[in-house]
């Protein structure tokens, strides 16, 4: 896998969001554009005029995205990304097995230890 694109309002706030989740680097921020390194992987975000949140899982506005993480510590790891920004979603389907999340731009994302190695 090469790099996933996130639209959004604020590059280089979303670009900090997911380095800090991550234990990545921000290397790019400009005010359209940030890329963030991750081992294996680019994670950009880059600015959209007009750009609309998500509204999973009510689906006026698509979730564009959604992004599986596998973790260790489903509580902790949840309680760490709430702490740099993200929020839990109303909605928690399984919440015996995964926690879905919203990123600070309104993309929903998992945190799960559910993934095989």
């Amino acid at each position: 896998m090469g790099s996933i694109a996130l639209d959004c309002e604020d590059p280089g706030s979303l670009a900090r969001f997911w380095a800090a989740l991550l234990d990545g680097e921000v290397v790019v921020e400009l005010a359209a554009f940030a890329a963030v390194k991750v081992p294996g992987l680019w994670i950009t975000a880059q600015k959209v005029d007009g750009y609309r949140r998500a509204t999973w899982p009510d689906g006026d506005v698509a979730k564009q995205i959604h992004l599986d993480l596998a973790v260790d510590e489903l509580e902790a790891t949840s309680a760490r990304a709430i702490e740099l920004g993200a929020r839990l979603a109303d909605v928690q389907p399984a919440p015996d097995r995964y926690f879905v999340l919203i990123d600070p731009a309104g993309h929903p994302f998992c945190l799960t230890t559910q993934i095989p190695d």
